[in-house]
């Protein structure tokens, strides 16, 4: 009865779940209205959402339960009791590797297809390996963290004194299991270090801003990025500007405590023409981390797969191109504009790279997809360019 009720509280959650918002932020909501599911219960259940959700759109024509367990079967390589329950015969090869699984319900009667767990690959930056891309859906990512200057063995010896496991990922980059509870341990978080995904720190190795530089950080959101500007070269003078005035609020908090005192702020539209509140800025950089897809990041948010429509890729990159016109005439002769996405997708990438050289005439240093797929990460999107 036990794997019975687990179902059904699935499917219950899954009907009354609104597809239009983030499961993060749905779930919270149906627990509180739900106060009689204990803690292991909403764990439960929130571990089969998200295992559903990582099918994407594969085995369509399968019933919802059906779909289930075989998300279950790729997402999991230990015994689980509940997919057990319902279906021994893929529980007998949980173990298997998940290549092996895969070829498993190619070659049988599951309706599955690698390629339908997200069907829009063909829209995929070059030097994506596709198959392996797929394949890192049904593998959870790990948890990030760059550590602050001087904090490091602090860090990494609390880390050790409580026997939670973690990788060394170059530079100040910690690989840690996702979901390891950070702020039980450190009294102070982050002062001591900022929780940020792998590739979104390799980003930075762009910047390479010079003393006393001028940086514009125009989509800022919570300052990840500006935080790694700063890291680099804390003589940067900053100006910051976001769309939301209350993500600005929380940025002045993240930038207190990383230390961070000196800086500009503005709340800034940049669909529209900025000039009004510019006037005749100009600056040293300029970092672009453009509003997208967030497409490269689906393997903490799986539930984007199902939701997303092809035909709002070309509305992304029309966005994009709108920011880009708007915000690159602020930039000195011969320095750096950074354009940063966390999409996968051409059409937000290179395509846009593309753009920026063909009708602003800046000349493409060096671009990247960083693959964050590899190391259990986000995969983002880089460029340096500079203006002549």
């Amino acid at each position: 009865m036990r794997f019975e009720n687990q179902l059904k509280t699935f499917l219950r959650i899954l009907e009354e779940y609104e597809q239009n918002v983030p499961l993060s932020k749905f779930l919270p909501v149906f627990f509180r209205a739900n106060k009689q599911m204990g803690s292991t219960d909403r764990r439960n259940a929130s571990g089969l959402l998200y295992n559903y959700f990582r099918l994407g759109k594969a085995s369509s024509s399968l019933p919802v339960q059906d779909r289930l367990f075989l998300a279950l079967f790729l997402c999991n390589n230990a015994v689980n009791p509940f997919l057990e329950y319902f279906k021994p015969e893929l529980s007998s090869r949980i173990t298997h590797s998940l290549d092996e699984k895969i070829l498993f319900l190619q070659e049988g009667d599951y309706g599955f297809s690698l390629k339908d767990v997200f069907p829009f690959h063909e829209h995929l930056s070059a030097g994506i390996e596709k198959d392996a891309f797929l394949r890192s859906f049904f593998i959870q990512p790990d948890l990030f963290i760059r550590l602050h200057r001087g904090k490091e063995q602090l860090v990494k010896s609390t880390l050790q004194d409580e026997g939670i496991s973690f990788k060394e990922q170059g530079g100040a980059a910690l690989r840690l299991p996702n979901g390891t509870k950070l702020t039980q341990l450190f009294s102070d978080p982050e002062s001591v270090f900022e929780v940020q995904d792998l590739s979104s720190q390799q980003a930075g190795n762009y910047f390479k801003p010079a003393k006393w530089d001028y940086w514009w950080d125009a989509c800022a959101a919570s300052g990840g990025k500006s935080l790694l500007l700063f890291d680099k070269e804390p003589t940067v003078k900053l100006l910051v500007s976001d769309v939301r005035e209350s993500i600005l609020a929380n940025l002045d908090e993240r930038f207190r405590n990383a230390g961070l005192l000196k800086y500009q702020k503005k709340v800034l539209d940049l669909t529209q023409d900025p000039q009004p509140v510019l006037h005749d800025f100009e600056f040293d950089g300029i970092i672009l981390d453009a509003p997208c897809s967030g497409s490269g990041t689906w393997g903490r948010s799986p539930e984007m797969i199902s939701q997303f429509r092809e035909g709002r890729i070309e509305a992304f990159q029309n966005l994009q191109r709108s920011i880009i016109t708007n915000v690159i005439k602020y930039l000195k002769p011969r320095k750096p504009f950074i354009y940063i996405t966390c999409s996968a997708f051409r059409e937000e990438n290179e395509e846009n790279v593309d753009f920026i050289i063909s009708e602003f005439g800046l000349k493409l240093e060096a671009q990247e997809v960083l693959k964050g797929y590899q190391y259990k990460a986000d995969t983002m999107f880089v460029a340096r360019l500079v203006k002549g």
